[in-house]
């Protein structure tokens, strides 16, 4: 793991340094800085110095992925390194793009994430680089060049939304506007390793989190108690999945969920709803309903 602080506070570096000299790895239990390279470039360094940290970053990360292991880059963040190649082409008098940055921002942000990939080794291993990048866009303005530039090569976004922080949703990924170009290949090897239900389940949940959305705005002008059952059900249910399936509890020491487990707990909430939603359509009253769809829940883990 490779992970460069471009730009960053001097006593932010510190804490990463000191922090990450304390972390066990969870898969060997040993110390994490065994196997973790720290690139330090803090804020009142040279400006040519924050440009170069990320390419000597992806260098060393390069030099162990042909040793035929698997590299995880971190670079944060490539705004300041953006901001440190305008002042350098400023200096230089190149002609300017736009809001200052040099005309070529986009190629050479593109030729710096096309070195990520996996490779065959000269000894017939295989190695790869992975690179999870940063971008801190000024006022959170998704339209400012560096963002776009990286959204036009980068193949994954996540977007990390200031409503969902304050609402103490975390981690807070927007899940509308966060898109992945893999996820045809991902639900494709999901629903043969895990189970068929996969693409399915992932749709459902898309589908009621983007209904939620829509009857938000009715439910603030007429308040949930003026809606009919069904919306209420829907409302509930995407409640459930905010909290209870996207949302990580900080206190919980498992660090992640394996896909068996992530199936396990959507297909609990999905067919809660559906089961819930069958009551209301039979002419039963929605508490009674959720009750049912919490039982079913239970009997069916």
């Amino acid at each position: 793991m490779i992970y460069v602080g471009c730009g960053e506070r001097g006593n932010e570096m510190a804490e990463v340094l000191e922090e990450f000299g304390t972390l066990n790895d969870p898969w060997s239990g040993r110390r994490l800085m065994e196997r973790t390279v720290v690139v330090a470039n803090t804020s009142n360094m040279p400006v040519a110095a924050r440009e170069a940290s990320i390419y000597t970053a992806v260098t060393m990360g390069e030099y162990y992925r042909d040793m035929g292991y698997h590299v995880l880059l971190l670079a944060d963040s490539i705004s300041r390194w953006a901001e440190a190649l305008r002042e350098i082409s400023s200096s230089l008098e190149e002609m300017p793009g736009e809001e200052g940055y040099p005309t070529y921002l986009a190629s050479r942000l593109a030729a710096f994430m096309e070195r990520a990939g996996l490779v065959e080794t000269l000894s017939g291993d295989f190695g790869s680089l992975t690179m999870v990048l940063s971008v801190s866009p000024p006022g959170g303005d998704f339209t400012e060049p560096v963002t776009q530039a990286c959204l036009r090569s980068a193949g994954a976004f996540l977007m990390l939304d200031t409503s969902l922080a304050h609402r103490r949703h975390f981690p807070a990924i927007n899940w509308f506007q966060s898109y992945s170009l893999y996820e045809s290949k991902l639900t494709g090897e999901m629903a043969k390793r895990v189970a068929p239900a996969w693409e399915e389940m992932r749709r459902r949940c898309r589908d009621i989190l983007q209904q939620e959305e829509s009857l938000r705005e009715v439910a603030e002008i007429v308040g949930i108690e003026g809606m009919q059952d069904s919306d209420r059900l829907l409302l509930r249910t995407a409640e459930r999945i905010r909290t209870g399936f996207l949302a990580q509890n900080a206190y919980d020491a498992d660090a992640f969920s394996p896909p068996e487990e992530t199936l396990k707990r959507i297909m609990m909430i999905v067919s809660a709803h559906d089961r819930a939603g069958e009551l209301l359509a039979s002419g039963a009253l929605l508490d009674d309903a959720l009750l049912a769809g919490d039982e079913e829940r239970e009997v069916n883990p």
